[in-house]
């Protein structure tokens, strides 16, 4: 009886079959599968990070202001910081300096002006009864008798005398207490003094900062993250360099407009709408009360200028000035940039209003790079 042949040793059990070599599409589902969970992994990792860092502002909240100024500190004080260094000075050297400097410019600028401006603010804190008084007896004389309005009696005197009862009292009772004045301006000394260190960390640590940020972003996409940092760094510091020049300019026309409608205490004023200037497009309009209740204790034709004036130059400034200043960096139409601030200010306060044009431009530079990518062929 014949049988097949076999190989001396060999025993079915102990054969297995080759494995067959994968086919290019095999392979390249195979990458594609490892490229998409490392992409799943990628994007958790950065959600995480995301979330921390969230839940470590909220730990701030307090604090958020002095962090936020720093940096914004930090950030200005950079192309100082780059030149100084450049000429062989260590990066701590040059910072300190830097912040020297700033210091001692900001103490002249209090010597130099703060004898003359104590001077008319308090001549204006001493004329506030008696614009308030004048200002009554102006709504009274345009009233002359309660309003009759559909059957019903308006007595505007009658409100503003409990206006005034009411806000003494609230007065009293928030300002007349001088440990609390004491601890708000041992808070404020608290919250310069961690601006100050926080702005110092970040400018030392900046191209380290930047680094870090940069191994967050996965390889394929740090071409675009170098792209997207420099167009918001350059959109940051022509907004700062903007909002201050912006503010002097509405400073200090607003001051020679004061002077030239005779109102007493221009510089005082003048200066209040500058610092007010700050706060973006809304800031120039709340600096005008002070000077037209000071118009209004002269009289009302005069209160009516005073507010003329400090809708005009504003209006002016900001829509023939302030866009040849800025330039390009801050591309927002004027109801983005309404409802940025509405929303910066109902989240954060006055540091939410500082903040929300930028972090609004900032948005509006990832959607210019992003969207051509997901909507447009490639090259």
């Amino acid at each position: 009886m014949s049988s097949s042949p076999r190989h001396k040793g060999a025993s079915p059990a102990s054969e297995t079959p080759d494995p067959s070599p994968l086919t290019p599409v095999e392979a390249e589902a195979g990458a594609l599968s490892s490229r998409l969970n490392r992409r799943r992994f990628q994007i958790g990792f950065g959600l995480a990070a995301l979330l921390i860092g969230l839940a470590v502002i909220y730990l701030l909240r307090d604090f958020l202001g002095a962090f936020v100024l720093g940096a914004s500190l930090a950030f200005l004080v950079q192309p100082a910081v780059r030149r100084f260094h450049g000429w062989g000075l260590p990066r701590a050297v040059a910072i300190l300096l830097i912040f020297l400097a700033i210091l001692v410019g900001v103490g002249g600028l209090i010597v130099l002006v703060v004898p003359l401006v104590v001077n008319e603010f308090g001549q204006l804190q001493a004329q506030v009864p008696k614009v308030a008084a004048e200002a009554q007896d102006k709504l009274n004389s345009l009233q002359g008798s309660p309003i009759q309005f559909l059957g019903l009696k308006l007595d505007v005197a009658t409100a503003i005398d409990s206006i005034n009862k009411n806000a003494n009292s609230y007065l009293l009772g928030q300002f007349g207490n001088a440990l609390s004045l004491g601890l708000a301006a041992l808070g404020t000394l608290l919250q310069i003094v961690l601006m100050f260190i926080v702005a110092f960390l970040f400018a030392l640590d900046a191209a380290a900062i930047q680094r870090q940020l940069r191994r967050v972003v996965p390889q394929d996409y740090r071409h675009d993250f170098d792209l997207i940092w420099r167009k918001v760094r350059k959109m940051l510091y022509a907004y700062v360099r903007g909002q201050l020049v912006i503010a002097a300019m509405i400073g200090v026309l607003s001051g020679i407009a004061c002077a030239v409608l005779g109102l007493p205490n221009a510089i005082a004023l003048g200066l209040l709408a500058g610092i007010t200037a700050v706060i973006p497009y809304f800031g120039p309009f709340v600096g005008a009360v002070p000077a037209i209740l000071v118009g209004l204790a002269i009289s009302p034709l005069k209160a009516l200028e005073v507010g003329v004036a400090y809708f005009v130059i504003p209006n002016i400034i900001l829509n023939f000035i302030y866009p040849k200043i800025v330039g390009d960096a801050v591309r927002l139409p004027p109801v983005m940039v309404i409802i940025a601030l509405i929303a910066g200010f109902s989240l954060a306060g006055i540091l939410g209003m500082f903040v929300a044009v930028p972090v609004a431009a900032t948005l509006r530079i990832l959607f210019d790079h992003i969207y051509p990518r997901l909507y447009e062929s490639r090259a």
